[in-house]
């Protein structure tokens, strides 16, 4: 799974991806601070099962802190996006292109309006406005690349009767059979009459599939600044963050200084702390109070578990410990999808265990359960195999 960051320069990216990844992408106050694509590792957090089962777990490949589990994900930070971006300008179509392969986009937007269309500094600039340009330009650009493949694309479809649903995902990798037919649904395009399409249907067709294969999330950023009037605009829309405040706290609990777990509305203090100290704090825990956290981790959860329907399943090898061979509890989780099932979570663990599958074992009911059943939030699972 990939998520990717989206919007114009200087309002925040970067320092969104640091606050996700740990990271040090670097971070100024001038466009195109960015002029590659950063690639890490961020986290979804889900509650932890092993609160459930009373057991006290080693994770593997992803962490537990306080019955919180935090499994990781692949996050790209791509470089601002400026009007005209499909066309190339401001490197846009190489950075359009490092996105395709994002299954969901946050797109992190100036709520305080104090940035212009090219990131410059400014006031007063409305953030409905970016929203609007950053979509158009996605969309734009997913038109050119399918305009690209649309003669041949057309041809087949008209004159040898295959199926466009077929037909698109083998020229433009970027989609499935399963997308080209929601697009259809949605639009009520004939696909058997791909040749008389107009302009404005095409366009209407290419932004329907981008909606559905690129869904985006809004993030405002810069809340703690931005007029209310942005805040009441924006509030039914968007989840406020603060970047800032995050990677702030982040680096106060690795010093020791606060307790704080990722996600959470509140943080406490630990040790002892300097004036300068004490009143950065205070800020970040007033913007906490005002939105419920820092917003940070919340925009991660949304995009993973709402906008993909993502859900956590958990691996054992020992159905009655809940463990693997060498005795870690509930070691590895998995973020499958919603209506997957054992034997896809078989394949998900190595390819072995898909091929020569058997059954599964529900290890929380001690129940076997055949390839056909439907993975559920939280199900701790066991995989039987002929190897």
């Amino acid at each position: 799974m990939e998520i990717g960051i989206v919007g114009k320069p200087n309002v925040g990216k970067s320092t969104f991806f640091n606050a996700v990844t740990a990271g040090t992408a670097q971070v100024a106050n001038y466009p195109f601070t960015t002029i590659k694509s950063n690639v890490g590792m961020c986290f979804a957090s889900a509650p932890c099962v092993c609160r459930e089962l009373g057991v006290n777990d080693t994770p593997r490949n992803s962490r537990c802190m306080d019955g919180v589990r935090f499994i990781p994900c692949r996050i790209i930070d791509v470089a601002g996006l400026v009007p005209d971006a499909h066309k190339g300008r401001g490197l846009g179509n190489q950075f359009l292109s490092d996105i395709m392969q994002a299954e969901v986009l946050i797109h992190i937007v100036d709520a305080s309006g104090t940035t212009d269309a090219e990131g410059q500094p400014t006031h007063g600039n409305d953030p409905e406005h970016d929203i609007a340009f950053l979509e158009h330009e996605i969309d734009m650009f997913f038109l050119e690349k399918i305009k690209e493949k649309w003669p041949k694309v057309s041809k087949l479809a008209h004159l040898e009767k295959k199926e466009l649903a077929k037909i698109l995902p083998e020229r433009f990798g970027a989609v499935r059979e399963e997308d080209v037919l929601a697009a259809l649904h949605k639009t009520s395009l004939n696909p058997e009459k791909t040749e008389t399409w107009k302009e404005d249907e095409l366009v209407l067709f290419c932004r329907t599939l981008r909606e559905i294969t690129k869904p985006i999330l809004l993030a405002a950023n810069k809340a703690d600044i931005a007029p209310q009037e942005n805040i009441e605009a924006l509030q039914k829309r968007a989840t406020f963050i603060s970047s800032e405040a995050e990677n702030a706290l982040t680096k106060a609990a690795y010093a020791g200084l606060i307790k704080y777990i990722p996600g959470s509305p509140t943080f406490e203090v630990l040790g002892s702390l300097s004036g300068q100290q004490e009143k950065a704090l205070e800020k970040i825990r007033h913007h906490m109070e005002k939105f419920g956290g820092t917003g940070v981790q919340n925009v991660i959860n949304n995009a993973v578990f709402n906008l993909l329907s993502r859900i956590v399943v958990y691996p054992v090898e020992n159905e009655n410990r809940y463990s693997d061979s060498g005795g870690n509890v509930l070691p590895d989780c998995y973020l499958m999808t919603q209506g997957q099932t054992a034997h896809d979570l078989a394949y998900k663990i190595h390819t072995d265990l898909g091929e020569h599958f058997i059954h599964a074992i529900n290890a929380k009911s001690k129940m076997r359960i055949k390839e056909d059943y439907v993975l559920k939030h939280n199900d701790v699972i066991k995989i039987v195999s002929a190897r």
